[in-house]
């Protein structure tokens, strides 16, 4: 019996989508929003209806019929924090993800687009894990400053789907089990996963952890302190030497890892460098992870599009495969690990949750 799913996960300029009958993929798809259209709106929000009728015409032209999905995922954007899992698209969800309180991101449009197409489909909208996931056990979040607490923001979704992934692979439940996750992308994630809960992870989007492609992870905190206030960069400098134009690129002006190994093969000793020195921040968080899990860890996933490269692969794997086996699972699959979610509510394994 087919259980269509459709899955939708917007980016800065495109649209993601996935068809997928149970877990099984049918279909990929992509919509490029040229970046000239998409500047004439103020607010991320404000691209709803743009973004809407770009996916019912594309829909169209790939003779998919909205009347035959079973239910529409959409990725879930910055929401209030909450436990993992599937959750049904409400009223009060919209409301956040309209209003962008907790910031503005492509990926806020995915529940609000799933909901306006459930509505034509006269199915159920979801979304899965979204960056605002919150399993963090409460030591955890101190930070040595009360008025800044360690805050959970990453890549949830990818981390949850690998794990089950690899809980499926080895005949165990996830629930059961313990793991550390390394996401490697152009943010770089590393989460304690115990018996089904992230109980400690770096925030990748704009605080601790290892420096990745274009953001600087945890940095002197003292000395940040007092380049904010000399007279060479305003806010927005700062704002980008952070997240944009921080780690990888801030060194070697470039966040493209390709072209980073490249310039390493041509004898180029300062990308080398910087290289390792990425590799030893993501395994030096892998072993801060061992210690929360006090040492009970069954495996060790790198996964995220850096773990396609075998050099920087290895470069983890010889410091950290002491702590567990290490294994790969290289890329991101946002679209199936949606897909997954919702079916596990369709199926019944799991209940919708409420936001």
């Amino acid at each position: 019996m087919e259980m269509l799913i459709l899955t939708i996960n917007p980016g800065s300029t495109t649209t993601k989508l996935g068809l997928y009958n149970k877990k099984a993929e049918i279909k990929k798809m992509n919509i490029d929003h040229d970046i000239k259209e998409l500047k004439v709106f103020d607010q991320i929000s404000d691209q709803l209806e743009f973004r809407y009728n770009y996916i019912l015409d594309f829909l169209e032209d790939e003779d998919i019929e909205l009347t035959n999905i079973s239910a529409i995922v959409g990725r879930g954007g910055l929401l209030r924090p909450i436990a993992g899992g599937t959750y049904r698209v409400n009223e009060k969800m919209k409301d956040d993800l309209k209003e962008g309180a907790r910031g503005e991101h492509a990926s806020n449009l995915g529940g609000l687009l799933a909901d306006l197409l459930s509505q034509k489909a006269d199915c159920p909208a979801f979304i899965v894990d979204p960056v605002v996931v919150d399993e963090m056990q409460e030591v955890a979040k101190i930070s040595g400053i009360p008025e800044l607490e360690r805050k959970s923001i990453f890549h949830a979704l990818n981390q949850k789907a690998v794990a089950r992934k690899y809980a499926e692979i080895v005949n165990e439940d996830y629930e059961d089990i313990n793991l550390i996750v390394a996401h490697l992308g152009g943010g770089i994630s590393v989460g304690a996963h115990q018996e089904g809960r992230i109980i400690d992870v770096n925030n990748a989007l704009s605080g601790d952890g290892p420096f990745s492609p274009n953001r600087s992870g945890g940095v002197p905190s003292y000395d940040l302190f007092e380049m904010c206030y000399t007279d060479q960069y305003d806010k927005k400098e700062i704002d980008k030497k952070l997240i944009g134009k921080g780690g990888v690129a801030a060194y070697l002006d470039t966040s493209n890892m390709i072209e980073v190994e490249n310039r390493i093969e041509n004898g180029d000793e300062k990308a080398q460098l910087i290289f390792e020195a990425m590799a030893y921040q993501v395994a030096k968080e892998i072993g801060s992870m061992a210690a929360v899990l006090s040492g009970q860890c069954e495996a060790i996933i790198l996964t995220g599009g850096i773990a396609y490269s075998d050099q920087f692969v290895h470069l983890i794997e010889n410091r950290v495969r002491h702590f567990a086996p290490v294994k790969i699972f290289a890329g991101e699959e946002e679209l199936e690990a949606l897909a997954a979610g919702a079916y596990r509510v369709l199926s019944g394994i799991e209940k919708a949750k409420n936001y």
